[in-house]
């Protein structure tokens, strides 16, 4: 920025009752190539003018009828307070008075011109405001900008991290779904469903991105388990049960709460209300609510999608069944709320369907 051609493009409002002291000024100035000069006798205009332009200046009389420049710059000062934003005021005053000057600098004035004036002085106030307010203005676009990149960035670490943490997640997926399609559907379930309680948007959002790694642990399972056809045995299913608390191990010793979640998730989904779940056998509310949350919305999906051991289970089945689950498997208020979005729920099973599935899953229910 060339910052004499910025000074003499400035924006500049004179306010002065007198007209003449507004024609001594204005031809001063275009004798200096200060372009842009606007000019009022009248106080009342300045709420508008300064609303509609944003000046860089303001000179600006004490002594006026209807308004005086100290009602004049309260009035500035709330615009300027509703659009965060100043202009510096050069106040012009036959008043040499101590309180007058204390009251003019406590109202916001940046200068003073004492009434009659040296053209030479004035002329050298004005340009030092100007430069002082432009340059105040490039700092605040410069630091605007250095903001935004930061934000970018930041944004795209974000971005690149959440990809790493839905891809760790897929991992676990791929062993026993072709696609990994289901933590997609799942994480968007339970992100509803977190919404349709009341949860912050905040932590929704963070639902719907630790969700993902519930069955991280299954990376601990053997394939010879995992991906058995049929039913397991007694001693299969131990170790199965076992992939919670690996998924947890895995997910331990980090702060941050999106970690926090997940690990409390990959521990407690496979909780049940009655205490009949593992690993550890907690009932009820004791359940945290995000374990509770992901345990309806993986289950919905888990009966719902076809799997290596089973066929997939219709809407209509697996909503009878869920409903039988009630108070047993799963939070009855939780399931209530799942229940009565299951619509949304569908459109998300539907848009995120696997590749190979038709999914009629807008059938009547």
């Amino acid at each position: 920025m060339n910052l004499e051609i910025s000074i003499h493009n400035a924006k500049i409002l004179i306010v002065d009752d007198e007209p003449i002291n507004i024609r001594i000024l204005q031809k001063a100035l275009h004798r200096e190539n200060y372009q842009c000069i606007d000019t009022t006798t009248d106080p009342r205009e300045v709420d508008a003018l300064y609303r509609k332009n944003f000046y860089d200046l303001v000179l600006l009389d004490i002594q006026m009828p209807y308004l005086d420049g100290f009602s004049v710059m309260k009035q500035l000062k709330t615009i300027d307070a509703q659009r965060k934003t100043y202009s510096p005021v050069l106040v012009l005053t036959a008043q040499t008075d101590r309180e007058t000057r204390l009251k003019a600098l406590q109202q916001g004035a940046k200068d003073f011109l004492t009434k009659p004036f040296d053209m030479t002085e004035a002329l050298h106030r004005i340009y030092n405001l100007l430069e002082v307010k432009l340059l105040h203005n490039q700092a605040y676009h410069q630091n605007k900008i250095l903001e935004q990149k930061v934000r970018h960035r930041t944004d795209a670490l974000n971005q690149t991290r959440l990809e790493i943490i839905h891809r760790l997640g897929r991992a676990a997926e791929y062993r026993d779904n072709e696609t990994g399609l289901h933590i997609i559907r799942m994480s968007r379930y339970s992100q509803l469903l977190g919404l349709k309680i009341g949860m912050i948007h905040e932590e929704s959002e963070t639902l719907l991105h630790a969700s993902p790694m519930h069955d991280l642990g299954k990376i601990g399972i053997p394939d010879s388990i995992l991906l058995k056809p049929g039913k397991l045995t007694k001693e299969e299913f131990d170790i199965m049960k076992q992939h919670p608390v690996i998924g947890s191990d895995i997910l331990s010793g980090s702060n941050h709460e999106l970690l926090s979640m997940a690990k409390t998730i990959a521990l407690t989904h496979h909780e049940r209300w009655d205490g009949s779940g593992y690993p550890h056998g907690i009932k009820g509310e004791a359940i945290p609510l995000h374990g509770r949350i992901v345990a309806i919305c993986d289950v919905f999906d888990a009966l719902t999608s076809e799997r290596p051991y089973k066929k997939a289970w219709s809407v209509s089945e697996t909503i009878d069944f869920m409903k039988q689950q009630s108070q047993k498997h799963f939070d009855p208020t939780l399931l209530r709320n799942f229940m009565d979005i299951l619509p949304e729920i569908l459109k998300i099973k539907t848009k995120y369907a696997e590749p190979h599935s038709s999914s009629p899953l807008l059938e009547r229910y």
